[in-house]
């Protein structure tokens, strides 16, 4: 294989046993660096984890990676384990960090670790968990992190060799192997270059069959269409309906293609599948998170096979999962960021805009933005495109349940771990004295909620240090032998409320009378959760469990179809797949906790028996995939 310059640098400092941080624009090749190591480990019987920061991110590498080295590869993502004692293992992050923590012992044969977009470590929700990782990373591990283009990236590195006390090299390359070229539609006019939007005065809207028709007649075809909305995505989609983009001999391929996919997944029947039929015909799709994964992954192998011309999709297509166009639309340029919506930060704009332009295919990749002068000024298009991306930013703030499995290994001495974080290496004093006050504060709560007692972790902890993320109000249910006396029933419907998060104004249905007397209990257990954590000023608060898809839950646990649960609640279908999926890891994680009686432990399994089938089973949908 021919390297560019900055893979063959970091292959030449990989094979000299350093540790390696690369830095490179989306569509760059990175991926052929993390190859480069799976391979060379193989052939020496050295034990690599790939980590990703999605699950659907976890499955793909999974999928390509095993075309490739076959049954060297495994996966774990808390919901699917498949091949775990393989030489190769694909896991989320939050796992790694939990085999970090729980039984670092495990990972004595593995001596890489490949961390995917790495730079997610200042992601609000999650980046905890990367810090967490690199803090704690064995000392016979090296690691090789892959990351978007990041200003301050050698900051970042000498943090790391700060913590680990060794030589990390670090690899930048800043050019694309296929330039973008960025077109703007604005007053219904496509205009090649930025100076001349200055000279716009809007007359008309833009209307999307124009900006289609100028992409087809010239020839950027295939396109993908970024939009900040799953609602939206289908509307665009389905405006597109008078428009074809298929020859016939294309046409006769790609519907021989939708039905063989529709039967290996199950998805004859599904009125989801059946819905976006009329558009595949026409070599139109969609994709978001509110769709069923089996008919994400059809539409993501229909793309591949470049029968399918015109994808409207969310961000998430962007990050990590390797399907390139020749162009990319952004619907708009603004979108929400947790509670406010702004403009897009640059960084977030090139991983997506990265996705135009395919290596060894296209001289060059075409980036289309839909603008409205009326809702985003010249000034702020030309951050967004020709500013500088933004730096990483930590994000650290522990859970419970890290403190308590550092405080089993540390005791008071867990104070000693926060100076090691890349916050304290960044944070001005004030931040500094902020994040040790929080981390006392959590320490302080555990103790008065007896997790702790003479300087010893209760049994209520270690159930607690175990189930990441929910960690109190399962504990107090645990402690109280409440999750001992649920039946199957109760078990699945606590789980999946445990992990559900209701949209804004989604009205909560009337439930059955079990399920009301579980959502009392929790109620007035959170009540005191949250009345302890606002007097220690702890933030954010831990998330209530919310109960709105416990009908859906019982049906699915009393043997009902996928199409009926459907019907029981108004998230959508994509939604309800994956909160079930993260009741199963919740369910998993209390099996393994080594507190957990063994009535408990023989009720989940049979919660898990039941609730993991068909499509809920993420496992089947790998192996069969």
């Amino acid at each position: 294989m021919i390297y560019d310059p900055f893979q063959k640098e970091a292959i030449d400092y990989i094979n000299q046993g350093f540790s390696v941080i690369v830095s490179a624009p989306t569509g760059a090749g990175k991926t052929a660096i993390a190859e480069h190591i799976i391979k060379s480990c193989l052939e020496k019987n050295i034990g690599v984890i790939y980590t990703a920061p999605l699950k659907a991110l976890s499955n793909q590498k999974f999928r390509d990676f095993q075309n490739q080295f076959g049954q060297n590869i495994g996966i774990l993502t808390g919901d699917v384990t498949i091949n775990q004692d393989a030489p190769v293992l694909i896991m989320t992050t939050e796992i790694f960090r939990n085999k970090l923590l729980d039984e670092p012992q495990s990972l004595k044969k593995y001596l890489w670790v490949i961390f995917d977009e790495i730079h997610y470590i200042d992601n609000p929700e999650r980046g905890t968990v990367w810090e967490e990782s690199l803090i704690f990373l064995p000392s016979h591990m090296n690691i090789l992190g892959l990351s978007a283009t990041i200003p301050n990236i050698k900051e970042f590195v000498e943090w790391l060799k700060s913590i680990h006390k060794k030589e990390i090299k670090v690899v930048i390359e800043e050019r694309r192997p296929v330039p973008l070229h960025f077109f703007f539609q604005c007053g219904n006019e496509i205009i090649e270059r930025f100076e001349d939007l200055k000279r716009m005065h809007i007359k008309k809207a833009n209307k999307l069959n124009t900006l289609i028709n100028y992409i087809r007649q010239k020839n950027h075809l295939p396109c993908i269409y970024f939009v900040f909305g799953r609602k939206k995505a289908e509307e665009l989609a389905e405006e597109l309906h008078g428009l074809d983009f298929l020859n016939h001999k294309e046409r006769q391929q790609i519907i021989s293609l939708y039905h063989s996919l529709c039967q290996r997944f199950d998805l004859k029947n599904e009125r989801s599948a059946q819905l976006i039929y009329p558009l595949i015909q026409k070599g139109i799709g969609y994709h978001h998170a509110g769709m069923l994964p089996t008919l994400k992954e059809v539409i993501e192998r229909l793309f591949t096979s470049r029968l399918l011309k015109v994808i409207f999709t969310t961000e998430t297509f962007a990050l990590g999962i390797n399907m390139p166009s020749r162009s990319v639309i952004f619907d708009d340029l603004r979108k929400f960021y947790g509670r406010y919506m702004r403009t897009l930060k640059t960084r977030d704009f090139y991983q997506m805009a990265g996705r135009a332009g395919r290596r060894g295919l296209d001289k060059e990749g075409f980036v289309y933005c839909r603008i409205n002068l009326k809702r985003i000024s010249l000034e702020e298009i030309k951050q967004i495109i020709y500013g500088r991306p933004e730096e990483v930013k930590s994000q650290f703030n522990s859970c419970y349940a890290t403190i308590l499995n550092l405080y089993e290994r540390y005791q008071e001495d867990l104070f000693k771990i926060y100076p090691l974080s890349l916050h304290y290496f960044q944070a001005k004093k004030y931040q500094k004295k902020e994040a040790l006050r929080l981390l006392e504060a959590k320490l302080s709560l555990l103790k008065e909620s007896d997790y702790i007692k003479d300087g010893k972790l209760t049994p209520k902890a270690n159930f607690a240090k175990n189930v990441y993320g929910y960690e109190l109000i399962l504990s107090e249910l645990y402690s109280q032998n409440i999750l001992e006396q649920l039946d199957e029933f109760g078990l699945g419907v606590l789980a999946v409320a445990v992990a559900f998060e209701p949209r804004k104004h989604q009205v909560m249905p009337s439930i059955s009378k079990t399920s009301r007397r579980i959502k009392m209990v929790c109620e007035e257990i959170y009540e005191q959760i949250k009345h302890k954590e606002n007097h220690y000023r702890i933030y954010p608060l831990s998330k209530p469990p919310y109960f709105h898809l416990s009908n859906s839950v019982e049906a699915w646990l009393r043997g009902s179809s996928f199409n009926k649960i459907v019907q029981l609640t108004d998230t959508d279908e994509g939604e309800l797949v994956r909160y079930f999926r993260m009741g199963i890891q919740i369910l998993r994680e209390i099996l393994e906790a080594k507190v957990s009686s063994y009535i408990l432990k023989e009720r989940v399994k049979e919660t898990l028996r039941v609730l993991k089938r068909d499509i809920i089973d993420a496992e089947r949908q790998l192996r069969e995939g």
